[in-house]
C-alpha cells in the first residue's frame, strides 16, 4: 500500500496552517522543508504544522521539523505543531518518535488545531 504524502494549507487567523499527511521520511521530508522555506520567503513567519494525519515519521522528518523551528526562530517567527495524543491510526507515531528522541520539549505542541490558533493557550508540557 502506497501512502500519499501531501502538504496543503492556507492562512487562518494570522497563521499559515500546513496540514501534513502520509509518511514524513527521507523521501518526502524535502517537500515539507521546501514548503516551509517558501512560506518564510513569502514573509509568513507564523506557521502551524498540523501533523494529525502523519502515519509515519523517521529521523529525517524530525530533522525537517527541527530545521523549521530554527528557521522561524531566526526571523523572530513562531512554529506550532498539532500532535493529537491519538493520531491518524492508533496513537500518534510522531509523538512516539518525539518521545524516543527526547525532542518534544523543543516544540510548541498542541492537541488540536483550534488550540494552536489561539494566542493565549499554553503548549503542552514536555
Amino acid at each position: 500500500m502506497v501512502v500519499a504524502f501531501k502538504v496543503t494549507g492556507g492562512e487562518q487567523g494570522g497563521w499559515v496552517v500546513l496540514h501534513v499527511s502520509g509518511e514524513l521520511d527521507l523521501v518526502t521530508s524535502p517537500g515539507l522543508r521546501q514548503r516551509v522555506h517558501d512560506e518564510v520567503a513569502d514573509g509568513r513567519h507564523s506557521l502551524v504544522l498540523d501533523l494529525s494525519d502523519v502515519r509515519f515519521c523517521d529521523s529525517s522528518g524530525v530533522g525537517v521539523l527541527i530545521s523549521a523551528r530554527r528557521l522561524l526562530r531566526s526571523c523572530q517567527g513562531s512554529l506550532r505543531l498539532v500532535l493529537p495524543a491519538a493520531g491518524a491510526v492508533e496513537g500518534s507515531h510522531v509523538n512516539r518518535v518525539f518521545g524516543a528522541l527526547g525532542v518534544r520539549r523543543l516544540f510548541d505542541v498542541h492537541l488540536c488545531l483550534e488550540d494552536a490558533l489561539v494566542d493565549d493557550t499554553e503548549p503542552l508540557s514536555a
